[in-house]
């Protein structure tokens, strides 16, 4: 097939970090083309050249056959390449018409005509998401909402090339699978698609080719069917990807670390009661909108309408305070790194520390000494990868601000942890690395409460699942009970639990 884009070594330095390195390859026209890599391999910076977000230090890209070099995105666009990011970019305070809309808004006689955007805006989503109101602010919406207006955003504007950089990081099951059909359209339409992934299955049911990419540097190109998911790895990672059985399923678990009792939270959840012990790893399956994500947030304090019980440690846990709550051992990894995990303008150091402030400190100054030595500690043992311990964990890769927000809770010597989907967005090699990280903290003792959208993940790592449906906890199953399809059934209500019937969930 034709070439439609080609990358002839192209390199891109940033300060104390080579993102690319004398990359080459070809993308057909018409394909859907894979680009896979470990966090940092420099897939998004490849991604964000083609569509004029950054500039090559090296090297030209083609497209049909010519060498362009935009200054901005507007250039690549005009040129019919668009981009879906993988972190959302929105005017939170502007309506989904106007962000759409918002590089040529419609006007007449000088004045913007608000009803043609709408019109505008409701055309571009027809296809992609037509529930979401044009009228509704940006920041009103869910993740996944404002990932599919982003899609829209990329699509509506007839690019004949489009990057999808993690483009179901965010998304919903469902809104996955309209993902994958839009795509398929598309490329009967003759639109080529990028593709950058860290989701194996999909990368196999979408893709008919596959470039890898490791430390910056081209290392394969080649047909999907040639692959299985084992060769993948082992070519990202540069090593066969190692399976284990986690040890802390070994262990009996250990007593009580957190009762929850018939807690509630208007209009997100009602009456939930779970018990976690030391050494356990408890897994919370449900859909999106279930209410996982604002029981966590109930369980840290952050829910000031949050009524029922909490005892942690033998002893009540008051609602609605979290500076207690992580005084008393309770550590939180939230589903949005960037809004709730991390302060992207500081440093790796300031944010692994930023909980334990007062620990470092000596007659209110704090040791920077020990806070240095302490972040160099937990990202070694994470194997986060950063210029320094000085570089803002804004310019970081996602996985490894992931690995940063860890590293937080990490150094903080929580006993008790809430992890909201700890490997979203990162690649093989760092899941590996965090299934292995959470399993360790429940070997020495800790109590995990794991919500993951992935099941394959929670039934690999969890000693048993509960299920939430609606707000309500709707059924518990033990590990030897746990498959998709028990899960999916319970999560979705639909009769019959696959190998084995669920129970309700008791305190």
């Amino acid at each position: 097939m034709t070439a439609i884009v080609r990358f002839e070594r192209v390199g891109k330095r940033f300060p104390g970090v080579v993102a690319l390195e004398g990359v080459s390859f070809d993308v057909a026209a018409g394909s859907c083309h894979a680009l896979c890599g470990e966090n940092g391999a420099g897939k998004s910076t490849l991604g964000k050249i083609l569509a004029g977000v950054q500039k090559p230090d090296e090297g030209h890209v083609l497209l049909d056959g010519r060498p362009v070099r935009f200054d901005h995105p507007g250039d690549a666009l005009a040129a019919g390449i668009g981009m879906v990011h993988q972190e959302l970019a929105f005017c939170e305070n502007l309506t989904v018409a106007e962000n759409l809309c918002l590089g040529s808004l419609p006007a007449r006689a000088g004045f913007v005509s608000f009803a043609e955007t709408k019109h505008r805006a409701r055309a571009m989503l027809a296809d992609i998401a037509p529930e979401i109101d044009v009228k509704a602010l940006v920041g009103e919406l869910t993740v996944s909402q404002q990932q599919m207006v982003q899609i829209a955003a990329a699509v509506g504007q007839g690019a004949r090339v489009i990057v999808f950089d993690e483009p179901t990081s965010s998304l919903t099951r469902h809104e996955t699978t309209r993902l994958y059909e839009l795509i398929r359209r598309l490329q009967a339409r003759g639109v080529t698609a990028i593709y950058v992934s860290h989701r194996m299955e999909e990368i196999f049911d979408l893709c008919d080719t596959i470039t890898v990419l490791r430390d910056g540097r081209h290392v394969e190109t080649r047909p999907a069917k040639e692959m299985t998911e084992a060769s993948l790895v082992a070519s990202m990672i540069g090593r066969p990807l190692d399976e284990y059985f986690p040890a802390h399923l070994e262990s009996p678990v250990g007593d009580e670390r957190l009762r929850v009792e018939s807690l509630s939270s208007p209009g997100r959840f009602k009456d939930v009661s779970l018990t976690l012990g030391a050494g356990e790893v408890v897994g919370l399956a449900g859909l999106v909108g279930s209410g996982r994500s604002e029981l966590a947030q109930a369980l840290f304090g952050l829910d000031a309408r949050a009524t029922g019980k909490v005892t942690l440690g033998g002893s009540p846990l008051p609602l609605g305070d979290p500076r207690l709550a992580l005084a008393r051992g309770l550590g939180y990894v939230p589903e949005d790194r960037k809004k709730q995990g991390l302060v992207l303008g500081l440093s790796v150091v300031e944010n692994t520390t930023l909980p334990i402030l007062k620990r470092l400190a000596r007659l209110t100054f704090v040791d920077r000494k020990a806070e240095r030595a302490l972040a160099r500690e937990h990202g070694e043992k994470l194997r986060i990868k950063a210029p320094s311990l000085d570089a803002v964990v804004a310019g970081l890769s996602g996985g490894n601000q992931q690995k940063v927000v860890l590293a937080k809770w990490l150094a903080a010597r929580c006993r008790v942890l809430i992890l909201d989907e700890p490997t979203r967005g990162v690649d093989v090699g760092a899941k590996a690395e965090i299934h292995a990280l959470v399993d360790k903290l429940a070997t020495e003792g800790n109590a995990i409460l794991l919500i993951s959208s992935e099941l394959p993940e929670i039934i690999r790592l969890s000693t048993r699942v509960l299920v939430l449906r609606e707000g309500r906890l709707v059924g518990e199953l033990q590990r030897a009970e746990v498959t998709q399809d028990a899960l999916l059934r319970l999560m979705a209500g639909l009769p019959g639990a696959g190998t084995g019937p669920a129970r309700t969930a008791e305190a």
